[in-house]
């Protein structure tokens, strides 16, 4: 039994709009409802930044080169986004989350963890502040949101991917362990495709199987994230909901099946990253004042490129030649690349002060092309 003085057990809300950009499009115009919408570019440049449910059963995703969906999902129709109509969505959604704690830390437009474990309605049960929520965001947006609801921020982004679209998923304290035992690795927050796939060379493919590793063997195989990962298997999450961090950086990279080689194939590629990676800064409100430019040879080598300029890149026109001035840096790249990275870091809010500093959240993501 737990002393007297112990913490009460924290009461986490992962709260996730379905298919956001593509549901506030479905829901702006009935045309496209029941129908598989990408929004993003049709141009041989384009990338999907967000795919309707429909789309998705065909295996439309975001970060997918536009010409490959549309190869994909012949009848996919292709919408621009309007993030001013997303961002206002989004303020609505705040003032609900706003309604139960003080305690939010918005991730992006559509995602955010609450902290309710003194909730301001005194209502008690997380359970029934995700469903109040849930509710009100159906009645006053139209749309549908799924939450996960548990004793940390780890479990609580899991559950909340588990039964969407429009679901809510509750895992207790004495359930965590068990919950992430029977989840695939991929699953867990930041391990993406690359980091996967050493984890199944290594006989290492669901949460049970990285739970039987030792912190040391971990710190052997993944450096100083080995400690995140032993807690991780274990269901164990310390991390505060905290409304005043700081993002960082936010960007976005490529992985390629196929080497790029030529410099017209290389300027190509980069402007569906610089696509992608400036809808991202959009949607997140986000300005700074550094690029940095990654590159992977087909040996692995990896190597960056920065530049830092002594104002806030404002404008996509500056982001991209931003991009393609660094990537002169690399070029010619007779070897081969296979990877391409961009990140805007130094971040600000749109008026480009420290007190419109944006949350912190993690928004390099990884992509592969098909």
């Amino acid at each position: 039994m737990p002393d007297d003085d112990s913490p009460p057990t924290r009461k986490i809300i992962h709260v996730d709009m379905d298919a956001f950009y593509a549901s506030v499009e479905q829901r702006d115009n009935p045309d496209l409802r029941g129908k598989p919408v990408a929004v993003g570019g049709s141009s041989k440049r384009g990338v999907v930044a967000a795919a309707s449910y429909e789309a998705r059963a065909f295996g439309v995703r975001s970060a997918m080169p536009s010409i490959t969906a549309q190869r994909q999902c012949p009848d996919l129709i292709f919408v621009k986004p309007r993030f001013e109509a997303y961002k206002a969505v989004s303020r609505q959604i705040r003032e609900i989350f706003s309604r139960h704690t003080d305690l939010i830390q918005p991730l992006s437009l559509d995602e955010a963890y609450l902290d309710v474990t003194q909730d301001k309605t005194g209502l008690g049960s997380a359970v029934k502040v995700a469903k109040v929520i849930r509710a009100a965001i159906r009645a006053e947006t139209g749309l549908t949101a799924s939450a996960g609801v548990s004793y940390n921020k780890f479990i609580a982004k899991l559950a909340s991917d588990q039964n969407k679209p429009d679901g809510l998923c509750v895992i207790l304290p004495e359930q965590g362990a068990e919950f992430v035992a029977g989840l695939p690795v991929r699953r867990f927050h930041g391990v993406g495709p690359r980091t996967a796939e050493k984890m199944a060379k290594l006989g290492v493919h669901t949460g049970a199987d990285l739970a039987q590793k030792d912190e040391a063997w971990l710190a052997r195989y993944f450096g100083s994230w080995g400690g995140y990962l032993f807690n991780a298997a274990r269901g164990i999450d310390d991390r505060l909901v905290n409304a005043n961090s700081i993002r960082k950086s936010l960007g976005g990279e490529t992985t390629y099946f196929d080497d790029k080689k030529s410099e017209a194939e290389l300027r190509d590629a980069l402007e569906g990253i610089i696509e992608l990676v400036w809808d991202r800064i959009e949607r997140n409100q986000a300005r700074g004042k550094t690029l940095v430019l990654k590159a992977r040879y087909s040996d692995f080598r990896t190597v960056t490129r920065s530049r830092t300029v002594g104002h806030i890149i404002d404008s996509r026109l500056e982001f991209s030649q931003l991009g393609h001035s660094l990537l002169d840096h690399i070029l010619p790249a007779e070897m081969g690349i296979r990877l391409l990275g961009l990140t805007l870091s130094g971040l600000v809010g749109e008026q480009g002060g420290q007190d419109n500093a944006i949350p912190q959240a993690s928004f390099a993501f990884d992509a592969i092309e098909s």
